[in-house]
C-alpha cells in the first residue's frame, strides 16, 4: 500500500532512505532547512538511480518515476500530512526530541514517527510525544539503497501493531528488517563499534599501522573493508558520539573512546568527509 513518507535531513542517510521509498512507490517529502542541502541531496538520488539503471537493476522509466516521486522542501508544513515520518538529522538526543516534540503537534495522531538513529534511546523520544505507541526505530544501513538490513527498535511504548507496519513496510521496501530491543547502541553499533574503538586503540599504542590492521581484518575475518577504513567511512565524529552513547547509556569501561579518537575529531579529521582521518582523500 502506497503512502505518504517524510524525511527529515537530506544528508547521506536521509536522501538514501527518501530514494529507497520513492522506489518502493510512496510518495515522498525530503525536508531539510538547508536548500543547498537539499539540491545535492536530489542531484545525488539521480546519480544513484542512473547507477542502478547501468547495472540493469532498474528500468528507466522507473528512474524518471521515482525521482518524481520525492518533493524537497525547506517547509516543515509539508510533512503535516504524512502517514510515516523518518527522522534522519544530526545524532543529538536533544535535537531529536525537539524535532520528535514538532511532529507530534504538526502530524496527525496516526502516524508513525520513526528514527533512523544509530544508538539513541526510542524510548526517549516517545516520551517526548503525546503517542509512544508510534514512535519507532528504523536504522538503515549506509549506503540505504544497496544495504538490506533495517534494524527496526521497539521503544518501551512501541505498540505490536506499529512494530508489525514497519516490519512489513521495510520487507516491501526489498530490506530485511530486524527487531531489537531499545538498548544503547542497538546490535549494530554496541557490536560494531567497540571492535572500531580497538583498532583505533591499536594505533594509538603503536600496535600496527591503519593499513597494516585493515588488512589483516579483511585477509583473516573475510571482512569486505577494514575497520579503520570503516571508520573513516562513517565519520570519526559520528563513531565517538555512539560510543559516548554506549559508554553513558551501559556505564561500562569497555566503551570509552579511545583519546585518539577524540585528539582526530578535535583536529576536524573526520574521515571521508572532511579529506582527512586514518588514511587521506582526494
Amino acid at each position: 500500500m502506497a503512502m505518504k513518507v517524510a524525511v527529515l535531513g537530506a544528508g547521506t542517510m536521509g536522501n538514501g532512505i527518501a530514494q529507497v521509498f520513492a522506489q518502493g512507490g510512496h510518495a515522498v517529502v525530503l525536508r531539510d532547512l538547508d536548500g543547498k542541502a537539499l539540491d545535492r541531496a536530489m542531484g545525488q538520488v539521480d546519480k544513484s538511480l542512473g547507477k542502478l539503471v547501468e547495472k540493469g537493476k532498474l528500468a528507466a522509466d522507473d528512474r524518471t518515476a521515482s525521482l518524481g516521486r520525492i518533493k524537497a522542501t525547506t517547509s516543515l508544513d509539508d510533512v503535516a500530512s504524512a502517514d510515516l515520518v523518518v527522522e534522519a538529522v544530526v545524532e543529538n538526543l536533544q535535537v531529536k526530541q525537539q524535532v520528535f516534540g514538532e511532529l507530534d503537534r504538526l502530524t496527525a495522531p496516526s502516524a508513525i514517527l520513526a528514527s533512523n538513529t544509530s544508538s539513541i534511546s526510542i524510548t526517549k523520544l516517545g516520551a517526548a510525544t503525546r503517542r509512544p505507541d508510534k514512535v519507532i526505530g528504523m536504522h538503515f544501513m549506509n549506503p540505504v539503497p544497496l544495504m538490506a538490513l533495517v534494524e527496526v527498535i521497539r521503544g518501551q511504548a512501541t505498540s505490536d501493531e506499529t512494530m508489525a507496519t514497519v516490519m512489513d513496510l521495510s520487507r516491501a521496501l526489498g530490506k530485511t528488517p530486524v527487531e531489537v530491543n531499545d538498548f544503547p547502541g542497538f546490535v549494530a553499533n554496541r557490536v560494531l563499534m567497540p571492535m572500531i574503538n580497538e583498532a583505533i586503540f591499536a594505533v594509538y599504542e603503536g600496535v600496527a599501522t591503519p593499513e597494516a590492521i585493515d588488512q589483516v581484518m579483511k585477509l583473516g575475518m573475510n571482512h569486505p573493508m577494514g575497520p579503520l577504513t570503516l571508520a573513516d567511512f562513517i565519520g570519526l565524529d559520528v563513531c565517538l558520539a555512539i560510543l559516548e552513547v554506549l559508554h553513558d547509556g551501559l556505564g561500562d569501561p569497555k566503551y570509552r573512546p579511545c583519546p585518539l579518537l577524540r585528539r582526530m575529531v578535535d583536529a576536524g579529521w573526520l574521515g571521508r568527509k572532511s579529506g582527512r582521518g586514518f588514511y587521506t582523500y582526494a
